[in-house]
């Protein structure tokens, strides 16, 4: 057990702190616990039941971490939050368990920024260096791909994936699919291109950028069918991984992909 431990934290006899960990006033750490080491958890912060947290985490006063799920089916199953390492978790977020009917279990990655309010439901996974600012709020079984950012107040749709280093706008909802590498906005969010300013700021190539730019084109503007469009993608485009994730992520959705916007972004897609 961890030593930096305020005298006014409550913490279950069967919860596990790791060495480094501090945990400042009035904290509540339930039964079946898990936090790692060098973890930060500030005044006022709940942590409860089935809670696994890996090593470096900071998290903010009166966030709430493993809430029981807002799900009529769940009959109080043993389902799980597992959090990793070095993530910040702002003021007031929630991060809701699993269900039996899904994952049976919600899962952040590493290297995440949460800001005040944001929530993620029962069965997300939201994987690494994922940004979701001021009240975003993820509903169920979310899918959300490394290096995300979701602006404020933005609202995902259940069952929804989203593609890893995709940009969605904010006070917007999200209700289809959000490709990889897009840039998407609007009360029902629509595609506005490839996210060229996060790309780069990620080290993509300019070759890798501009095959992304007509992928897009000939996908959501061309006026093909999308299987049509799609075979010629691969066709004119062969030899692009992240055109072939592209491609791969449109060819396998579910849900339908989120359609272009009727307007031009900066860019001119």
């Amino acid at each position: 057990m961890a030593r930096n431990i305020h005298p006014t934290a409550v913490i279950h006899k069967s919860a596990k702190v790791g060495k480094g960990t501090v945990i400042g006033p009035y904290v509540v750490i339930d039964a079946d616990v898990v936090i790692g080491e060098n973890c930060r958890i500030e005044p006022f912060v709940h942590i409860k039941r089935f809670v696994r947290m890996g090593a470096g985490n900071h998290v903010h006063s009166n966030a709430c971490i493993g809430g029981e799920p807002q799900h009529l089916g769940f009959k109080g199953e043993d389902t799980l939050v597992e959090i990793g390492d070095n993530n910040i978790i702002r003021e007031s977020v929630t991060i809701h368990r699993g269900t039996a009917q899904g994952h049976g279990k919600t899962v952040l990655g590493s290297n995440c920024l949460l800001m005040a309010y944001a929530h993620i439901a029962h069965d997300c996974v939201v994987g690494d260096k994922v940004i979701l600012a001021n009240s975003v709020n993820l509903a169920g079984h979310v899918e959300v791909g490394d290096c995300v950012v979701v602006s404020g107040m933005a609202a995902v749709q259940q069952w929804i994936k989203i593609g890893e280093f995709a940009f969605l706008g904010g006070a917007s909802g999200y209700n289809l699919d959000i490709p990889p590498y897009m840039l998407a906005h609007g009360v029902r969010g629509k595609l506005f291109g490839p996210n060229l300013i996060g790309l780069k700021r990620h080290g993509f190539t300019a070759k890798a950028c501009q095959a992304l730019k007509k992928a897009y084109r000939i996908i959501f503007r061309s006026g093909l069918g999308k299987e049509e469009a799609l075979a010629r993608v691969e066709a004119e485009l062969s030899g692009f991984p992240e055109v072939d994730r592209l491609v791969g992520f449109i060819r396998d959705s579910k849900n339908g992909v989120a359609p272009a916007s009727a307007s031009k972004n900066g860019n001119g897609e």
